[in-house]
């Protein structure tokens, strides 16, 4: 958006303590640090990675015979190096905090370099929900692509450059990349591959629920001590939407009920803390109870204003008030 963004992402199980649980190959690693360091410091990573490997195999150039001793000690020490060298650059891919930090700064360099300006860029930290996979991830995916409506930018979201939802209907170099991310999105997880799910189910399911949510609305506005309702002209009119609908075909109850609950804004997406079904916001507020006063027995509660549509189904680890 114009000052602000919003990310939806997957974080893979693991912890620093763990930096080489994401199973990576010596190639994938050295793929990944290309992204982020000089082609030079790059070279010397695999340079260690490499000598790593050397001791584990024993295959050393210029080293006479060793005793079998020897050569354990030495495979037991290239296998602590190599894990070495994987934990202190994997924990960052596995990390929200520091991936956060690491996006944040590189975009301000860029974004100096560009404007000729100097110093820090963002006001502050940013904010984190945990969202549950299946009906709360789907609605949050949809509640961001739907921002630039919200905001007038454009009438359809599809429209909108820099989203998701308008790179994944883009013939772009990123549209399969967006149309994969979007599918792993609007389906709980499973085992296998989401290459192909956009096309043949998520295509048109989740254009459905944002045009739903893209129709101009009534507000009131006071002009002169008299109160009107006007038409806010963010979005499709009533026709287009009917057009595009039928065009999809119906919709399915569920996915009707997250179309009216984010064509404004909901702050439980971004100040919520936690969201999804109430047994998922419990279980995760019992493994946090250190966190909360004595007195509270749960963390689900339901959602109120514009999510109240989906309260039952959805909850919320924050009571937030109308306002």
């Amino acid at each position: 958006m114009t000052n602000h963004f919003h990310l939806l992402l997957e974080v893979p199980p693991g912890g620093v303590d763990k930096g080489d649980s994401l199973g990576l190959s010596d190639e994938e690693l050295i793929y990944r640090l290309g992204g982020l360091y000089s082609d030079a410091y790059v070279q010397e990573i695999q340079a260690e990675i490499e000598q790593a490997r050397e001791l584990i195999s024993g295959s050393y150039a210029g080293v006479e015979r060793l005793s079998d001793i020897e050569v354990k000690k030495n495979a037991e020490l290239g296998r602590r190096k190599h894990f070495e060298i994987h934990s202190r650059y994997s924990y960052r891919m596995i990390s929200l905090s520091e991936f956060m930090k690491g996006f944040l700064q590189r975009f301000t360099r860029w974004f100096n370099r560009e404007q000729g300006r100097r110093g820090t860029l963002w006001e502050e930290r940013f904010k984190s929900t945990i969202i549950e996979s299946g009906m709360a991830c789907r609605a949050t995916a949809a509640y961001i692509d739907l921002n630039p409506v919200r905001a007038g930018i454009v009438k359809d979201p599809a429209d909108y450059r820099w989203s998701s939802y308008g790179e994944a209907v883009a013939a772009s170099e990123g549209s399969r990349k967006a149309q994969e991310g979007l599918a792993s999105a609007l389906t709980p997880r499973v085992n296998g591959s989401v290459r192909g799910l956009w096309k043949e189910r998520f295509s048109k399911e989740y254009r459905r629920v944002l045009i739903s949510a893209a129709v101009e609305k009534g507000e009131i506005q006071s002009h002169t001590g008299v109160a009107q309702r006007v038409v806010v002209k963010k979005g499709m009119s009533r026709n287009q939407s009917e057009e595009e609908l039928v065009r999809l075909s119906d919709e399915a109850a569920l996915d009707l009920k997250i179309s009216k609950s984010i064509q404004i804004k909901v702050r439980y997406f971004t100040d919520g803390a936690v969201l999804g079904s109430k047994r998922f916001v419990n279980g995760i507020f019992s493994r946090s109870r250190h966190r909360f006063s004595e007195g509270r027995q749960d963390g689900a509660r339901k959602p109120r204003g514009a999510l109240k549509e989906m309260s039952g189904e959805l909850w919320s680890m924050r009571d937030l008030q109308r306002e």
